[in-house]
């Protein structure tokens, strides 16, 4: 990187006021030609890819974080779609929150404003490059990214198709930062850039999340890691249960919203369990058990308590077996993330229950885990999954990108 971290913050600081100024017409015009940008450069966003493949391949990372890694053609049309769908939402920066007038005629609106500089430090993900800057645009904030040193190659082809949309806009391409970097030291400088940056966003595993909100001096808005749970009722459905788990579990391993954890209740437990048995062998998931479970299951590893509190990014489920809903819910509730938890069941006392109980950003029923996500929300993206209460929860879209201020117009009134 030919400039330091406290010089590039300086340059996104400085574009922080003309994307607060462009109109919602020029953003969705860069974002509609950044979408295209992608599509037309697929071939060079591939090739940097491969190399970053080849390079966490010889280094044993696991398939389930390889998957995250790579990128296909039809993934690269997926962050482009994510662009044009950012594009079509409708702005939310200026939007009017509340206006009243006080007694002394003091007029007060309450209205949407971008936060400024947004950085965002993230592993792994190429997408999440175009997801972040798209969000971040769209609501009028300057962004600095910090990818994974896994995905440098990747994110630097990906940042120069976005900057180029910019710039051929006739705009300040620094309104896109990037760290182009895979010294950790880099992404600890950029914690401590409070005054030039003004929230932090970490989107990744435990270990990184816990040393940004440790390690930053820039309020952290904490997105979280993914054990998430589904609980099979004794009413539940079956023959509906398997596909929502094969779902959950297998559709893609290595993402926060992929279930981690089943847990069944004991008046189903002996004609569900060898109907999940047979599902997870043909798709060759490792089950891990405690004792009631894995009486009936075939071939399954007992189970810790570690194991029941794991986020596995693998082909790996534990599984519980309970007395009632009150037990699920309090196991739940004592082992997860509070990321997506899910309840299978006909029983609409019990759902509304599950649905008040767990206390998780996100709360199923009759569902899949793998839905928690800004596009599959209608955000056209997001900038990551809120597991904590403030400042946003769940999917970060486009509002959960603003803050607010309170506009006042008076006629000459002074306090007495």
């Amino acid at each position: 990187m030919g400039y330091t971290v406290k010089e590039l913050c300086e340059k996104v600081s400085g574009a922080r006021f003309e994307a607060q100024r462009l109109s919602a017409e020029e953003k969705n015009r860069v974002l509609i030609d950044a979408a295209k940008r992608l599509e037309d450069n697929a071939e060079q966003l591939l090739a940097a890819n491969a190399g970053d493949i080849k390079a966490a391949e010889e280094a044993g990372m696991s398939p389930g974080l390889i998957d995250r890694l790579r990128l296909s053609k039809e993934r690269i049309e997926g962050m482009a779609e994510g662009l044009r769908e950012v594009a079509a939402l409708p702005d939310p920066v200026g939007e009017v929150l509340e206006e009243f007038t006080r007694p002394n005629g003091l007029r007060i609106r309450k209205v949407r404003v971008p936060f400024g500089v947004v950085g965002i430090i993230y592993e792994s993900s190429p997408n999440v490059t175009a997801d972040a800057f798209a969000l971040c645009f769209k609501t009028g904030n300057a962004c600095i990214l910090k990818g994974g040193s896994d995905a440098l190659a990747s994110n630097r082809a990906i940042v120069a198709v976005l900057k180029e949309a910019i710039t051929e806009a006739g705009f300040n391409g620094d309104m896109l930062g990037f760290v182009d970097s895979a010294d950790r030291a880099d992404a600890a400088e950029l914690m401590k850039m409070r005054g030039l940056v003004d929230v932090l966003i970490p989107r990744g595993g435990a270990g990184l999340i816990r040393a940004v909100v440790e390690g930053s001096s820039i309020p952290v808005i904490e997105t979280g890691t993914g054990n998430c749970h589904i609980f099979v009722d004794e009413s539940a459905d079956l023959e509906k249960a398997i596909p929502i788990i094969v779902n959950a579990k297998t559709q893609r391993v290595g993402v926060c919203n992929a279930v981690e954890s089943l847990v069944v209740h004991k008046a189903v437990a002996d004609r569900f369990l060898p109907m999940l048995d047979k599902a997870m062998k043909e798709h060759e998931v490792e089950l891990r058990a405690d004792s009631k479970a894995g009486a009936i299951l075939t071939g399954a590893v007992p189970a810790t308590e570690e194991d029941f509190g794991t986020e596995y990014l693998a082909l790996i489920l534990s599984v519980k077996v309970v007395e009632d809903i009150g037990e699920a819910i309090e196991h739940i509730n004592k082992y997860h993330t509070s990321h997506s938890d899910a309840i299978l069941t006909e029983n609409k006392e019990n759902a509304e229950r599950f649905l008040r109980d767990i206390d998780s950003a996100c709360v199923y029923v009759n569902a899949s885990t793998r839905f928690t996500d800004g596009f599959e929300f209608g955000f056209g993206a997001e900038i990551g999954i809120s597991t904590q209460k403030l400042h946003a929860r769940g999917p970060m879209g486009l509002k959960e990108l603003t803050s607010y201020k309170y506009l006042v117009e008076g006629d000459g009134q002074i306090r007495g």
